[in-house]
């Protein structure tokens, strides 16, 4: 199996680069999954977000990656941007392929629990109502 790819990047993430990243003839089940910013967190207006990546973070994430594509055998694809964003951009695309829609949804799964609690990337909210707070931290 190749090494997955697994980025962090300033650049607004491209979905199906992700997608095609773990595409495969003997893979029947692909499951991508887009981190999109919302515009609210619990009853807060949210008017963008920004991202801070410490710089390791990348090599995190490919240690994410690699680690689950072993564990499960399957392909595995990760890219989280940092910097400034807006309400409806992407901020994590991930995808898992495998045989199955079952296994395919639960490494995604697992893969995007991971890169929430172990890549260190933080995210700070502005509010429409008040100041901005730090998250993940």
């Amino acid at each position: 199996m190749s090494e997955p790819l697994a980025r962090i990047s300033t650049d607004p993430i491209d979905a199906a680069e992700v997608d095609r990243a773990v595409a495969g003839p003997g893979y029947g089940a692909v499951v991508l999954f887009t981190g999109v910013v919302r515009d609210h967190d619990d009853d807060r207006p949210v008017t963008a977000l920004e991202y801070s990546a410490h710089p390791d973070a990348e090599r995190f994430l490919r240690t994410c990656c690699r680690e689950l594509a072993q564990e499960h055998g399957l392909p595995v694809a990760a890219v989280h941007r940092v910097g400034a964003l807006a309400v409806g951009d992407l901020a994590l695309v991930a995808a898992v392929a495998a045989a199955h829609r079952r296994e395919a949804f639960a490494a995604c799964a697992e893969l995007v629990e991971r890169i929430k609690h172990e890549v260190p990337i933080w995210k700070r909210q502005s509010f429409s109502d008040g100041p901005s707070e730090w998250v993940g931290l």
